[in-house]
């Protein structure tokens, strides 16, 4: 691997329900991460349209992938030479909508993942309102020689999801996400992060929505779990270059993915 160190910046906010404004967040926020020079800008789940709790707002309010605001991702993204990447509601059949997550460059949309594993659980029903994405290839893009992936909130939970992107030779895993507050929620999203960090032996970038919805606590892993940089409770930015001789380091002495004797694939 290349002795690259991209600069990333995992931005935390709290989007609403009015788009106009969103999207005015997100740019104010890409421009302040980039000013710090960061070369991929990481921002929540549901950036583009939040409701809480979720109703047919959301169906009314996503967007297609050539829409008003991956177009904004587009134009903020040329602006100041960055990767944006963030999760937004995508149009949908059916009534429901996609729970997706972009990364746009000044070339155009580098890649687009679906969520695969729906919020049902803790009293909540996602599937009520959004269609999961299917299983298949994984969405992958590479910057300055460092491959990474993207996946998104409840998908944190199932370990095979960041196998996938380790079988696409990831280095280091986006995962935006509105990670609900409640009961231990705190520790489980510190801990999912970190055993998603060292049993992949990736870096991990986790964006979360602030206090008092979600937990906060945005993240960056690097490849032995430590947090090298991170947001509290409150909206914020954090930075932490993605160090390539680090990555390589560690899995010449733990190679956890050239030793495993199991393979990951997909079950419906």
């Amino acid at each position: 691997m290349p002795a690259s160190t991209p600069l990333v910046a995992v931005c935390q906010f709290a989007p609403g329900a009015d788009a106009a404004q969103n999207r005015a967040q997100v740019v104010d926020l890409v421009a302040r991460a980039a000013a710090r020079g960061a070369r991929v800008v990481v921002l929540p789940e549901y950036s583009n349209y939040f409701a809480n709790p979720f109703d047919e707002s959301l169906a009314v309010n996503a967007e297609s992938l050539d829409g008003p605001f991956v177009a904004s991702l587009s134009a903020t993204a040329a602006e100041h030479h960055v990767i944006v990447v963030a999760g937004m509601l995508e149009t949908a059949d059916a009534g429901r909508v996609h729970n997706a997550v972009v990364a746009v460059s000044d070339a155009g949309t580098l890649a687009v993942y679906r969520k695969q594993h729906l919020y049902d659980a803790f009293g909540q029903r996602e599937s009520d309102w959004i269609a999961p994405g299917e299983v298949g290839a994984a969405a992958i893009f590479d910057v300055d020689g460092i491959r990474f992936g993207l996946m998104t909130c409840y998908d944190l939970r199932f370990p095979e999801v960041a196998r996938t992107l380790a079988d696409a030779g990831v280095d280091a895993m986006i995962v935006p996400a509105e990670w609900v507050r409640g009961p231990l929620k705190e520790h489980h999203w510190t801990t999912l992060l970190a055993a998603r960090a060292i049993e992949n032996t990736a870096y991990v970038i986790a964006a979360d929505h602030p206090a008092p919805i979600g937990v906060g606590l945005s993240q960056v892993i690097d490849p032995q779990g430590v947090v090298v940089a991170g947001v509290s409770a409150g909206e914020g930015i954090a930075l932490a270059s993605i160090d390539g001789e680090l990555i390589t380091r560690t899995r010449e002495t733990n190679p956890v993915l050239a030793l495993r004797r199991y393979r990951v694939v997909p079950d419906h």
